[in-house]
């Protein structure tokens, strides 16, 4: 059981990447609404003295859903517990989980749209009446315990919200979803971690940065440890507008943020001249997971009016047919 108890992090977060994770309001860049009303809940979550009700954060990777976590789990002066919904494979996973819980926890689930039906049954007790309801034996002589369980606050977290069921996501007190960010605000993410990784980068160098990371902190932090690299070689102390641009363009990053995949997603598209494509199709001429297209290529290109999903495919948009009309180069 030690496999899911002992979940301080997700596998997948190295202590390095935690270190440049912000750790208060103060810290957070972007999402401007979302801070504000969790200020005031958790504000008067604390002035009553309970925990703070279950949240539900979605929208695609990278934004910032797991650092809100920790840092509401910091404002209400609370432990924090990390897994994912592919780890709880049994009823026994679950409830290991949250029998290790103390009152005022929070428990942060990510990729919650994963979890079983069976799970899920267990789940909604322990959300609404915090009572873990255990089935012991089977048949006639199968009973029921129920165990109470510390007051504890749920914070899920998914890039699909289409695919959590209405009975579990009715029982989160507040939805949250999370938006791209803006070059600006990405601009000054960039700053601020760069100072952290003690390689300063100059405001245009940051923003040149910003402009091709597709609206996502995850990303802009990648590509800054990337450009990082390029200056330590060339033994500089701080990141020009120069060497941004050098490393991005050697990185095979355009100046919309277009990577080679996204290229080759709208290509396809284009070539199609109009007929709209099903998700199996592209994913089949790509090469690549029907799951990865929808919940990290699509988004960007969406929000951005470059393509639409229809009901009978995706197609480019008259946006998109421009844009390329103009700047051919850019898929070649």
């Amino acid at each position: 059981m030690e496999r899911v108890v002992e979940i301080e992090k997700l596998k997948f977060e190295s202590e390095y990447e935690n270190s440049l994770r912000p750790t208060s309001w103060g810290d957070y860049i972007g999402q401007e609404q979302i801070k504000k009303n969790l200020q005031v809940f958790i504000k008067a979550s604390k002035k009553r003295g309970e925990s703070l009700d279950h949240v539900l954060f979605f929208g695609p990777p990278g934004l910032g859903k797991t650092t809100l976590a920790y840092i509401i789990a910091n404002e209400m002066v609370a432990n924090i517990k990390i897994t994912a919904a592919p780890m709880i494979e049994k009823s026994g996973d679950l409830a290991a989980i949250l029998t290790n819980l103390e009152e005022g926890d929070i428990l942060f689930i990510d990729e919650i749209h994963r979890l079983s039906p069976a799970i899920e049954e267990i789940l909604y007790p322990a959300m609404e009446d915090f009572r873990l309801d255990i089935i012991i034996g089977s048949g006639p002589a199968a009973q029921t315990i129920k165990i109470d369980l510390p007051k504890f606050t749920l914070i899920g977290a998914t890039t699909r919200a289409g695919m959590i069921s209405s009975p579990l996501r009715d029982r989160f007190g507040m939805h949250f979803r999370l938006q791209f960010y803006s070059s600006q605000e990405l601009s000054k993410i960039i700053q601020k971690a760069a100072i952290k990784l003690e390689k300063p980068c100059d405001g245009d160098a940051a923003l040149e940065m910003a402009k091709r990371c597709r609206g996502t902190p995850r990303i802009a932090l990648r590509l800054l440890k990337r450009i990082r690299d390029y200056a330590d070689v060339e033994d500089e102390n701080m990141i020009n507008l120069f060497r941004a641009k050098y490393g991005l363009e050697e990185l095979g990053v355009d100046s919309m943020g277009f990577d080679e995949m996204d290229l080759r997603f709208i290509n396809i598209l284009l070539e199609s001249d109009g007929r709209p494509l099903g998700l199996s199709t592209i994913a089949a001429a790509l090469s690549e997971d029907e799951g990865t297209i929808e919940d990290v290529i699509e988004p960007y290109l969406i929000s951005k009016g470059y393509i639409e999903r229809t009901a009978r495919g995706r197609v480019a948009t008259p946006k998109c047919f421009e844009l390329f009309r103009k700047n051919q180069k850019a898929l070649f």
